[in-house]
């Protein structure tokens, strides 16, 4: 097994920087020191969100401890939704200290280390230094690599440079290398098993990499059938929830696997739609400097992720704001670069290039967020500090949906949403509120209620209370 993973020395030396790669040292710092610094900011100011940020750092954090890391608030272990193994190593730096920078951490610099294989893959296609530089910058300038780092944490971010260095890993010829990025990729999400069985077919008809292909192929398929049909189901009796996005076509993957052939019109009639039409335009515009016709085969593997977000119900899988364009975004380079190691393409020159990148993250990227968006909490900001840290560090608690990623390094939280004042609220040691932030899936009206219900209930007393801030305990 390890000759597999042996480079011989003139092919490490591929691997290694050009004269000036220095720039893309510098840059792709930058990206994960930028990228990180805006991602604690948001948390920072009460906009991240339990679902996903939260959902994962505790998750993440009840691994660290050895305990199961059933997610409180939405009442499965973590492996029923995606089966995302990959949290299981990177519990390892919350054993060393519990933080849910670590994640925001790891998030920047997975999305910034995506420009190092694709730089490589652009020398070894045959572009000049410049050239190489301006696709990386470009990549670091997309709005979806921004946009996505500010939306909490999503562990397939990890598989997006990896993506890329198993397709330099297969032109290569590095078949360890090739294999061992699949398995963390697959383990990233179930649904990323399509992409690489999509990527096998790409391998074996396009780059002629049979082998390479093969592989990819099986695992694809091996790994989408553990876990949607194995691993989801023993952990969520339910099985895979997303399908609920399809429920049009049916209540189970085979049966949407099935209608997607027998009912093709249910299938056209949710392709063709105006919101598909803008999704479809925001995904391509960026990179019409480097499109072309010619060179669009590397498209091929993006086709389950564009039928899976063209099909679904929920608009969040049509923007690019949201996780689910990821896995299209290294192909759509790896066509731009083919494209202009040919030729072709509407801009040759880097300065041009780096420019309607610009242009495309000024257009896109949600920096103007931290402008009005993410200042939104700020007359609650510091009576919410001051809350938490009287809050109980290991009880049980209830809470909006902004505090809840920065109270999960528990067993037991709960989003103060509609219904749960239905359920025993003693079950809560502290019941942290804020009607004026309620935060996802609450409103004002709701907490308030809740506070009144509160104050009237002789099992609690009123701990806290600033601007609109109430903390509630449960008395002994």
């Amino acid at each position: 097994m390890a000759e597999l993973f042996q480079v011989p020395a003139q092919k490490m030396l591929k691997w290694l920087p050009r004269s000036h790669s220095s720039k893309l040292t510098w840059m792709v710092v930058g990206s994960m020191a930028i990228l990180f610094v805006c991602s604690t900011l948001r948390h920072i100011l009460f906009h991240s969100t339990a679902f996903d940020l939260g959902y994962f750092d505790q998750a993440t954090y009840l691994i660290s401890q050895g305990m199961t890391p059933i997610v409180s608030f939405w009442g499965f272990h973590f492996m029923g939704g995606h089966a995302d193994w990959i949290i299981y190593p990177i519990a390892l730096f919350y054993k060393l200290y519990p933080s849910v920078y670590w994640l925001l951490a790891v998030q920047a610099i997975a999305l910034s280390l995506g420009a190092v294989p694709l730089y490589y893959l652009a020398c070894d296609a045959g572009l000049k230094e410049g050239q190489a530089i301006a696709i990386a910058a470009a990549y670091l300038l997309h709005p979806l690599i921004f946009n996505l780092n500010l939306f909490d944490f999503h562990p397939e971010v990890i598989a997006l440079p990896l993506l890329l260095t198993s397709v330099l890993a297969a032109r290569r010829h590095q078949i360890g290398w090739f294999i061992l990025c699949l398995v963390v990729i697959l383990g990233c999400r179930d649904a990323l098993s399509l992409t690489v069985a999509a990527m096998g077919v790409w391998l074996v008809l396009f780059e002629k990499q049979r082998v390479y292909g093969a592989i990819a192929l099986m695992l694809g398929i091996a790994w989408l059938l553990i876990a949607t049909q194995v691993i989801i189901p023993m952990f969520r009796p339910g099985g895979v929830e997303s399908v609920w996005r399809f429920a049009y076509l049916g209540n189970s993957l085979p049966e949407i696997a099935l209608n997607l052939v027998l009912k093709p019109h249910l299938v056209l009639s949710a392709l063709f739609t105006l919101k598909n039409l803008e999704y479809l335009a925001l995904l391509f515009l960026p990179f019409v400097w480097g499109l072309s016709v010619s060179h669009l085969a590397p498209l091929v593997v993006i086709a389950p992720t564009l039928a899976m977000n063209l099909l679904s119900t929920m608009e969040s899988q049509k923007d690019l704001l949201h996780q689910y364009s990821l896995p299209a975004l290294p192909f759509l380079f790896i066509a731009a670069i083919a494209a202009l190691a040919d030729g072709k393409g509407l801009l040759q020159k880097p300065r041009r290039i780096v420019l309607f990148a610009l242009v495309g993250f000024v257009a896109l990227a949600k920096v103007g967020y931290f402008g009005d968006r993410y200042l939104s909490a700020l007359n609650t900001w510091q009576a919410t500090r001051t809350a938490l840290t009287t809050v109980s560090p290991t009880g049980s608690i209830l809470t909006t949906a902004w505090i809840v990623p920065h109270v999960t390094h528990r067993s037991t939280v709960k989003v103060a949403i509609a219904g749960i004042e239905k359920h025993d609220l003693t079950q809560f040691n502290d019941i942290l509120l804020n009607p004026q932030h309620p935060g996802w899936m609450s409103t004002p009206e709701f907490q308030q209620m809740l506070v009144t219900q509160l104050h009237q209930d002789p099992r609690f007393k009123l701990q806290f209370q600033r601007d609109g801030v109430y903390l509630f305990t449960r008395r002994l």
